[in-house]
C-alpha cells in the first residue's frame, strides 16, 4: 500500500516540536531532555489515557490522547536529531507491522484473527529478530501484575503451567507459609514477591487479568473509604478500629441496597 502524508493538525505537531528542540530558540525543558528522562511522563500518560476511559470521559480522552500523541513525537524528533529514524518511520513501522498481521484482511489469506493465530504472527516476528527465549520481548517496564502474567502466559505456552487451579492454590498456600517462616527482611521481601507471582497465576488459572482485578479492587476500596470518611462527617481518624469496622459493613450495605 501507498504511503500515506501526514494529516496538516500532525504535520503542524511534528512542526512545534521541532521548534522546541531547537538549541538555539528552543524551549530550555524540552531542549535538556532525552530518551530516559522523558519515558516516565510516556508511561503516565498511557495510564492517563486508561484512566479517562474508565471515566468513561470523552472530552478527557481526546486531551490524553494528544498527550500521549506528543510522547511519540517527542521520542521520534529526539532519535531524529541522532540521525536514527523519524516520525513517519515510527507510523510507516507499525503501518507494516498492521497489515503482516492482518494477512486475512491486507492479504490474499483467508480465516479470521482468533487468539492462536495472532501469537503465531506474533512468534514468527519474535523469530525474525533473533529472540530463541519464549521470555524474550516481555517489557521489563511493565506493571509488575502485568508483566508477572505475561511471563506465566509464555511459559503455559511451553507447556509449562498447572492443568487447572488446584495447583496454583495450593502455590500460594506454600509461599504464604514461607512469607511467615522467612527470618531477614531481605528473605520476607523475596518470599512476598514469590507469595504474588503465585496469586497472579492463580487468578491467570481463573481466566482474570490481574492487573484489571486489582485496579477494579483499588477503585472499590477507594469508593467504600470515602463513603466511610463521609459517614464519619470528618471524624474518621478519631475513631476506634471497631467503629470503622461498622461504617465498612454499612457502607458496602448501602452498596447493597440493604
Amino acid at each position: 500500500m501507498s504511503d500515506t502524508p501526514p494529516s496538516s493538525q500532525i504535520d503542524r505537531l511534528l512542526r512545534i516540536m521541532a521548534r522546541l528542540r531547537d538549541l538555539e530558540t528552543g524551549c530550555e525543558w524540552d531542549v535538556a531532555q532525552n530518551f530516559k528522562t522523558i519515558a516516565p511522563y510516556t508511561i503516565e500518560e498511557a495510564y492517563e489515557v486508561a484512566d479517562a476511559i474508565e471515566r468513561a470521559d470523552m472530552d478527557e480522552l481526546r486531551s490524553e490522547l494528544g498527550d500521549l500523541l506528543l510522547q511519540v513525537v517527542f521520542h521520534a524528533r529526539m532519535a531524529e536529531e541522532e540521525g536514527e529514524f523519524a516520525f513517519e518511520d515510527v507510523a510507516r513501522s507499525i503501518s507494516d507491522k498492521m497489515e503482516a498481521r492482518h494477512p486475512h484482511i491486507f492479504g490474499g489469506e483467508d480465516g479470521t484473527m482468533g487468539e492462536t493465530r495472532w501469537e503465531n504472527l506474533k512468534e514468527a516476528e519474535r523469530s525474525e529478530k533473533g529472540e530463541t527465549s519464549a521470555m524474550d520481548g516481555v517489557a521489563l517496564a511493565l506493571p509488575a501484575l502485568m508483566r508477572a502474567q505475561k511471563l506465566q502466559k509464555r511459559a503455559a505456552r511451553t507447556g509449562f503451567d498447572w492443568p487447572d487451579t488446584t495447583g496454583p492454590a495450593a502455590k500460594i498456600t506454600e509461599e504464604m507459609q514461607e512469607l511467615e517462616a522467612a527470618s531477614s527482611e531481605i528473605h520476607k521481601a523475596e518470599e512476598a514477591g514469590d507469595l504474588l507471582f503465585a496469586a497472579v497465576n492463580y487468578v491467570r488459572a481463573h481466566g482474570i487479568s490481574a492487573e484489571d482485578a486489582l485496579r477494579a479492587a483499588n477503585a472499590k476500596f477507594e469508593r467504600r473509604f470515602r463513603g466511610m470518611e463521609a459517614l464519619s462527617e470528618g471524624a474518621f481518624a478519631d475513631l476506634s478500629l471497631d467503629e470503622q469496622e461498622q461504617l465498612w459493613q454499612q457502607v458496602k450495605r448501602n452498596e447493597a441496597g440493604g
